[in-house]
């Protein structure tokens, strides 16, 4: 062969191989962006099991009281009445009557693909939430699943409110059967558009085939969790005149799930995953009806609260495995642990158990082995983050129980219409675009530390200085290096002008996705019953009111056990404050009007912010590279919908090697 040939072939090769090391890195970024903004938000509510947890510990008279009604006193809920309204607007002309038989399913399905006119009536949508709830409170805590009729059984992970990922693994794999079952392994609802009709839709299989499909309960499945991550806010806007009664009944949906289920006496199939503490016959035990939300204390009746038992529910319902020895606490979620391998082998040696199946986690191709294959993660929502961000997948498992993935994309169409630059071209985009809109919630604090470093007011800093700052403020563990072009884009290789960061934090494009988005505050007010449990465990004596003495012993608490910014008289003060009337005491209503005018006092601020910097935008134009980068977020993260087309999806069958 010609020498200049061969050189030719070495240069090509070379060249091919940086760009695909520059595309495997610039994947590689995005993907930590969305996991670590993901993990980042979960953390906040965790926050608020701690708190729970902290109080308790340390008001010990608290934990034993009813905070909460009992399991059973919510039964008048289940029982069919005839109080929900008409919706304003039309809804669907689709009668669904019980028993739900197979005729249902087919119609729900078409209702639900259309992208309009999608509406059930609500008294159809209470009628399956009612007799779905009833007939979940009869099971066990552990489900037994079994292949020796069917030969074998699917397992599908979080399916997060995509209802189209759900019709494609049905078209692919069938409705359920006595020779199709399937485990749905929890995470139904929230960040998808689509939740109502997931979670429907599931209820309904369950209620037409009760021998073929299994529901295990994930860690969205807690109404604290859906006042943050969008369910509760899409339930309103479906059905305004009656969300609150359709809430209710979802929460009596939720606490009579299953915590997760057994194959063959040989494989446990859990939404998060084990701990070292983890005892399946403690989990059979438990009575899971008084978990109405697991971030919250469970309904005790005036019995005293069981802390192992809570803490066994939190950790299969929140932990992740990690590559390395041992058990610790989950730190990047800050919930549930981290369990290495040791912590599976001896779980399973303990339990007589083969492997374990989880959930819980996005991972790029639907799935992942660990742990010397003695843990497998399934996860069912493809596009998840953004179109062609990740694969969804199921398992099939045989009567051996060797499993065999099938990977997906839905909507296969919109992407296939995408050069691959395109297709990264999105991914990166709403990963920044997310990233922006998390970067706000410190946007002052980021100013302030800029111009610690820039004594001249030059408006620049180095780049070194500026990677310490974003990672200083924003604690994310991202790889700032790597992101400076895309955050601050300019030509300097070592200064930053750190004003390009804050422009683009400060465009229409990050506001508006912002304002879209739910704070902790938010979802915390939202979630008025973890305000009133909060309440009932500083009012010591059950008065039904909270005296200063009160507030103070549990200051005293907060201050020794969970530090804060505030010292002991500003807290005070700020309890005083809640004092409406004058009388020396808080009762239910005051506490709850306190948070309330935080809230629009907190709002009002920042539309104030947003104001005065509009003002300065409009005096100052942002560079066009800032410009240019937000209208491209903007671009390519719009999203249009169509109807559900299971059929257009990508997918193939992966065997293990």
């Amino acid at each position: 062969m010609d020498e200049n040939a061969i050189r030719a072939a070495i240069f090509i090769q070379k060249w091919y191989r940086r760009h695909q090391a520059r595309r495997e890195m610039e994947r590689r970024c995005n993907w930590q962006i969305f996991q670590n903004l993901e993990y980042a938000s979960e953390q906040d509510q965790a926050e608020l099991y701690k708190f729970f947890n902290d109080l308790i510990k340390h008001m010990p008279q608290a934990a034993g009281r009813k905070n909460q009604h009992h399991a059973d006193s919510n039964f008048s809920l289940l029982e069919e009445k005839d109080d929900i309204m008409d919706e304003l607007g039309d809804t669907v002309d689709a009668k669904i009557e019980l028993p739900i038989r197979k005729s249902h399913i087919d119609l729900l399905i078409d209702v639900f693909r259309k992208k309009r006119g999608n509406r059930l009536h609500p008294k159809y949508v209470a009628l399956i939430l009612r007799e779905a709830a009833k007939s979940l409170k009869q099971l066990p805590n552990i489900s037994m699943v079994s292949t020796a009729v069917s030969q074998q059984v699917t397992v599908c992970g979080d399916l997060h409110g995509k209802l189209d990922d759900l019709l494609v693994v049905l078209h692919k794999n069938g409705l359920p059967s006595s020779s199709n079952p399937y485990v749905f392994n929890g995470d139904f609802v929230d960040r998808g558009k689509r939740g109502l009709e997931v979670l429907l839709l599931l209820l309904s299989l369950y209620l037409a085939f009760p021998q073929a499909v299994f529901l295990n309960r994930g860690n969205h499945e807690d109404s604290v969790m859906n006042a943050r991550y969008g369910f509760i806010r899409e339930v309103e806007g479906k059905y305004p005149r009656n969300h609150k009664r359709l809430l209710s009944i979802i929460d009596e949906v939720y606490r009579w799930l299953p915590l997760g289920s057994v194959l063959n006496s040989r494989v446990l199939i859990v939404h998060g995953g084990i701990s070292d503490n983890t005892s399946l016959d403690l989990i059979k035990s438990i009575d899971r009806g008084k978990y109405v939300s697991i971030l919250r204390p469970p309904l005790t009746d005036g019995e005293p609260l069981d802390k192992t038992e809570w803490q066994q529910i939190f950790d299969i319902m929140w932990s992740d495995p990690q590559a390395v020895m041992g058990c610790v606490p989950n730190t990047l979620r800050g919930a549930g642990v981290w369990f290495g391998p040791d912590t599976t082998e001896n779980f399973l040696q303990r339990h007589r158990l083969s492997y374990v199946i989880r959930s819980h986690e996005c991972k790029p191709n639907g799935h992942e082995f660990m742990h010397d294959n003695k843990v497998i993660t399934i996860f069912s929502a493809s596009n998840y983050y953004a179109i062609g961000s990740n694969k969804g997948a199921y398992i099939r498992l045989n009567n051996q129980l060797m499993p065999h993935f099938v990977q997906y994309i839905s909507a296969a169409s919109q992407s296939k219409r995408l050069s691959f630059k395109q297709r990264m071209g999105m991914v990166e985009s709403s990963a920044l675009k997310e990233l922006a809109v998390k970067m706000r919630d410190y946007r002052d604090e980021l100013e302030d530390e800029f111009k610690k470093f820039d004594s001249d007011n030059t408006g620049c800093i180095t780049i070194t200085n500026w990677c310490y700052v974003m990672e200083k403020v924003t604690k994310l563990g991202l790889p700032w290096r790597l992101l400076r072009d895309k955050l601050a884009p300019g030509t300097d290789s070592h200064m930053v002008n750190y004003n390009t960061t804050l422009d683009l934090l400060d465009t229409d494009v990050i506001m508006e996705a912002e304002a879209d988005g739910t704070s902790v505050m938010d979802a915390l007010y939202a979630n008025k019953a973890s305000l009133v449990a909060i309440f009932n465990i500083i009012d010591a004596d059950n008065s039904g009111e909270i005296t200063l003495d009160e507030f103070e012993t549990a200051i005293d608490l907060l201050t020794a056990h969970m530090p804060g910014d505030y010292s002991k008289e500003e807290m005070l003060e700020k309890c005083r404050m809640m004092d409406l009337n004058g009388d020396g005491k808080v009762d239910l209503n005051e506490f709850l009007e306190a948070f309330r005018l935080s809230d629009v006092q907190r709002r009002q601020q920042q539309d104030e912010n947003i104001r005065r910097r509009s003002e300065v935008r409009s005096t100052t134009k942002p560079s066009d590279p800032v410009t240019e980068l937000a209208e491209r977020i903007h671009r390519n993260t719009v999203i249009v919908e169509t109807d559900i087309d299971p059929s257009d999806c990508e997918a193939k069958v992966i065997k293990p090697n």
